[in-house]
């Protein structure tokens, strides 16, 4: 294959693959800005490697980004223990414009990004990337140096640090709003429904479910519980790329993808994904509830 070729496919995977890589990054770094400045560096690197010999591009393209913001989060720690510029540093490192930062902490959980800020980074890496991501510890050892025994003991140490600190698993009592949602509409439970969206709920569809007949917009409680009353029957709760939500994946493969938006215990949005690609790209991690 030509060098161009080369540089096209590359380019093509990556493009591909960058709603995750920019997920991971944005859940290790907590800031939007850092997260494109990671997945930037990141494309600089990948574009000059060779990968003839890469059997799984894209867990090689989350390894370079999960690298960049290991050292990202080093660099950060490492400026923010000198003493005169602490001050300086914290609104550095933390400067977002308030939609950006609304927006990821309703993603996250408030309490969760700022737990995740006093993590050491090797820490935070082996949280996110195993208990939002479902990354394997042999890929996480790859990437932080250390034995995947040390980095399993790490990622429980990170863990017992998160539920101490916010009281619980913020995205764990997402996760029971999803359950919820999901058995009252296996029942028929309208009401239930009801009581478990927010009024201005809304379910939006991409291209490929709007060509399977769903509307590619649907506003309103009431609308949104007609909808999945008495159905979803064989979904599951799941984790959506360290979010909650819900799969359909009859004989083991996933067709339908819900990610959920959840805010102060009540549904928000629902996003419905069946496009076969991109639903390739998520990290799905069945959960029980």
């Amino acid at each position: 294959m030509s060098s161009a070729r080369k540089y096209d496919s590359l380019a093509e995977h990556f493009e591909a693959n960058r709603p995750h890589l920019r997920a991971v990054a944005l859940r290790m770094l907590g800031s939007p800005s850092e997260a494109d400045d990671a997945l930037q560096e990141a494309w600089i690197k990948v574009s000059r490697a060779d990968i003839d010999t890469v059997e799984n591009i894209a867990g090689w393209l989350r390894m370079v980004v999960a690298r960049i913001a290991l050292d990202m989060l080093r660099s950060r720690r490492a400026r923010r223990e000198e003493p005169f510029e602490l001050a300086t540093i914290e609104q550095g490192t933390r400067e977002m414009d308030p939609e950006s930062e609304a927006v990821l902490a309703d993603s996250v959980g408030q309490a969760l990004l700022i737990v995740l800020e006093r993590l050491a980074p090797a820490e935070r890496l082996a949280f996110v990337l195993h208990d939002m991501f479902d990354v394997p510890f042999d890929e996480i050892a790859a990437i932080v140096g250390r034995s995947p025994a040390a980095v399993r003991q790490v990622a429980s140490r990170a863990r017992r640090r998160v539920r101490g600190a916010t009281g619980g698993d913020d995205v764990g009592r997402r996760l029971k709003v999803v359950g919820a949602f999901l058995a009252a509409a296996r029942a028929g439970d309208f009401e239930g429904l009801l009581g478990l969206l927010a009024p201005d709920a809304t379910i939006r569809a991409d291209s490929i479910a709007v060509a399977l007949g769903s509307p590619p917009l649907i506003r309103g409680a009431d609308a949104v519980a007609q909808i999945f009353a008495g159905r979803a029957q064989t979904a599951e709760v799941a984790l959506i790329d360290g979010l909650p939500g819900l799969i359909w994946a009859p004989g083991g493969r996933p067709r339908v993808v819900w990610q959920f938006e959840v805010s102060g215990g009540r549904v928000a949005q629902i996003v419905s994904i069946a496009d076969r690609k991109r639903i390739g790209q998520l990290a799905l991690r069945p959960c029980r509830t």
